[in-house]
């Protein structure tokens, strides 16, 4: 990193002391160019800007004595909470387990795992095949292809603000993020591998050892594994796309500000309108706003911080197949889960196509048509899908608001050298 951006990352911490009071302890020390430049703030405090080089993801590229640098560099091991963004009103210290804080260092290591195709059996596929920062942090397939170039049966779900959810998966089967980061080890048709063989490979990788000794005081194991993996997952967020400037500012388009109004108060007020000035959603997009929340009933599911339920809801997306996919009943085999899937968030939506959980819309627009023709009839269709009866310039109009209005800031990533 060069000394500009590096004053300019101090500067950004001072002033958000949130990210961890203890991670002062760098803040004026010589360290803290070497921990920036070793990586281990890349999730932490979501300031590095990506880049990329030609060793990136590419096996033994990080030497064994860089790593003993960023293990021993200050700060490394010490907790810290990541910033919430615009728009996110959650405390992510309330959804961090106890038991698997953050950590600079952890986090690291679970972004050098999250890259290495050397978790899968036959060294060809890495989380980041199918969850690319680059994509939106999906695959922009329909299907995803795993080893052998085997093809599985539904779309790639993004990573970003998983922290937030309930369960993972489309169909909710892994309750944490830590057993969702390591199931796709031994699925065969993705990585094709087992947890334990990962790990025994991990373990005969000296880099890789010093690295989960130092993180979690023991060798490489399925555990440990899912738990460095979820930790970098949990700094993928987003959030300050131009709906959260609108919503700041939303209280107060009619409020005059009167004269004895607190100076706190009439600073919070402007900040919020200029805010939503600076990121203004077209007229288009404000029409698409108003038919989301109203006609259109997009905000029946796609609701709250995250813009969904966090539910599992039949759409009788596949019914008109000879074998829907059944979803959510494959692991509750509750009859009326048939054909039900977790509704994905909507923020930065226009990177994700195609969508729906078997990629089968391949636009915005396809998704708007099927949702206005009420679904595919099916016995276990949710109650909430019913015909919209939208006139084609609303469709538009809605396509337009998720486009331009959704799409907000992501923690940026950058791919990293490995052991």
């Amino acid at each position: 990193m060069q000394p500009r951006a590096t004053l300019r990352y101090k500067r950004w911490l001072e002033s958000n002391p949130r990210c961890s009071d203890e991670v002062a302890i760098v803040k004026s020390t010589s360290a803290f160019s070497a921990i920036l430049s070793a990586g281990l703030f890349i999730v932490a405090c979501q300031s590095l800007v990506s880049s990329s080089s030609d060793d990136r993801a590419q096996p033994g590229t990080l030497s064994f004595d860089e790593i003993e640098a960023r293990l021993a560099a200050p700060g490394a091991h010490v907790a810290f909470v990541p910033t919430e963004p615009l728009g996110i009103s959650t405390r992510f210290a309330s959804v961090i387990p106890l038991d698997n804080p953050l950590t600079p260092a952890k986090v690291e290591l679970g972004r050098q795992l999250y890259f290495d195709k050397r978790l899968s059996l036959d060294q060809t596929v890495s989380c980041a095949t199918c969850h690319d920062p680059q994509k939106g942090w999906t695959d922009n397939l329909p299907v995803s292809s795993g080893i052998k170039g085997q093809k599985g049966g539904r779309s790639a779900p993004t990573v970003i603000n998983r922290l937030l959810g309930k369960s993972q998966f489309w169909d909710g089967r892994a309750a944490t993020l830590e057993e969702q980061a390591v199931g796709p080890i031994g699925n065969p048709i993705e990585m094709g591998f087992t947890t334990e063989g990962a790990a025994q490979r991990l373990n005969s990788i000296p880099g890789y050892r010093v690295q989960f000794e130092r993180v979690f005081g023991g060798a490489a194991s399925p555990e440990f594994i899912g738990k460095a993996i979820a930790a970098f997952e949990r700094g993928i967020v987003s959030g300050a796309n131009k709906n959260d400037y609108y919503e700041a500012a939303l209280p107060y388009f009619d409020r005059e500000i009167e004269a004895d109004d607190e100076p706190e108060f009439k600073a919070k007020v402007e900040k919020a309108l200029d805010g939503e000035k600076a990121h203004r959603m077209s007229e288009a997009a404000e029409r698409g706003r108003a038919l989301y929340f109203g006609k259109a009933s997009c905000s029946l599911c796609h609701v709250g911080e995250d813009l969904t339920d966090e539910l599992f809801h039949n759409l009788g997306v596949g019914f008109d197949q000879p074998k829907p996919d059944l979803g959510r009943f494959d692991k509750t085999g509750i009859e009326a889960d048939k054909g039900a899937f977790r509704t994905p968030t909507l923020r930065n939506i226009a990177l994700t196509a195609p969508y729906m959980h078997d990629g089968s819309a391949k636009t915005l627009m396809d998704v708007v048509e099927h949702y206005d023709k009420g679904g595919i009839a099916n016995p276990w269709l949710s109650n909430k899908i019913v015909p919209l009866k939208l006139t084609p310039e609303e469709k538009q109009d809605l396509v337009t608001f998720m486009e331009e209005a959704l799409t907000g800031s992501i923690t940026p990533v950058e791919v990293p050298r490995l052991p």
